[in-house]
């Protein structure tokens, strides 16, 4: 029986993300084996993501293994993925969505501060602008590194709080108390872990199409077709959710300047049927009613 490679970055969140597709395969009795690869975006952890000018940051290095052969499959957070992949690349699958929201980590010290008083940490476009759209004088500083860094440099540095992933958080398992921020609309993706193989691999591609989530997937794919047309990069602030509730959709889409002073939103419940087109169409849209001079503002700064 093959062995299925699967690559991952080094993190461990996202090892975890990784053993949790092996534990999938493995149940069929699948092979696997996992390797860790370091990404650029883990490389150089004293730029914020917003300067380093890469798109697809956390999964260049593991399409090239893709390409080379080093790997029959990678695993990664889809909202790292950017929407046009390298050629003869594909994602293969989605698992299903647990955790989509941002959520808030506090140091003890400032428990029971406003929110508008706290600092907060976070090298987000997506996560500065929509907190500026309802905080408009919060004082921001970067920071980078894997979740428990982070939470270390909460408890050594000065500031007040940072933003995570809920997945994050609740994939390791971590004793942390948080709130949820239901006023951010997530990054598309987010909450999602997703699965890209060769194009033209066709055993592996058949091996995992099992572990493949279609409500998820169809969700997603709405998500990810608004970023596009919207022409954002993983970085741009743009927030997208997709849920399915009885047979029906809700989508929330936002694209935000990035002092948070201008934002676009929409809120919208339609029938599955008639969405293949839906993210598009609603990007399209807003580009017509101001997003496209939102976009241009983004690009030059």
């Amino acid at each position: 029986m093959k062995n299925i490679r699967i690559g991952s970055r080094n993190s461990p969140l996202a090892l975890w993300q990784a053993r949790e597709v092996a534990r999938y395969l493995q149940n069929k009795n699948y092979k696997t084996e996992i390797i860790p690869i370091v990404s650029t975006g883990d490389k150089n952890l004293n730029l914020p993501l917003y300067e380093m000018g890469i798109t697809g940051i956390f999964t260049k290095d593991l399409d090239i293994a893709l390409l080379e052969n080093e790997i029959d499959i990678a695993v990664h957070s889809l909202k790292d993925i950017p929407t046009q992949l390298p050629k003869n690349l594909s994602i293969i699958a989605y698992l299903k969505r647990d955790f989509p929201k941002d959520v808030l980590v506090r140091k003890e010290a400032s428990k029971d501060k406003p929110l508008h008083e706290l600092k907060i940490a976070t090298s987000s476009l997506r996560r500065r602008a929509f907190w500026l759209k309802d905080y408009p004088d919060t004082e921001f500083c970067d920071i980078r590194g894997n979740v428990n860094t982070r939470l270390k440099k909460l408890e050594e540095q000065d500031f007040d709080a940072t933003i995570f992933s809920q997945a994050a958080i609740e994939r390791m398992k971590l004793k942390v108390d948080y709130e949820e921020l239901n006023n951010l609309i997530p990054a598309p993706g987010q909450g999602v872990i997703a699965v890209v193989a060769r194009t033209n691999d066709a055993e592996t591609i058949n091996l995992v199409d099992f572990i493949n989530d279609l409500e998820t997937q169809q969700c997603v794919e709405i998500e990810r077709n608004f970023l596009q047309t919207l022409e954002g990069g993983c970085t741009a602030p743009i927030g997208a959710f997709a849920e399915m509730l009885d047979g029906e959709i809700r989508f929330r889409g936002r694209i935000c300047s990035v002092d948070g002073k201008n934002e676009i939103e929409t809120d919208d419940v339609f029938l599955y049927h008639d969405s293949e087109n839906f993210g598009a169409e609603i990007a399209l849209e807003m580009l017509e009613n101001g997003a496209k001079a939102i976009m241009q503002e983004i690009k030059s700064q």
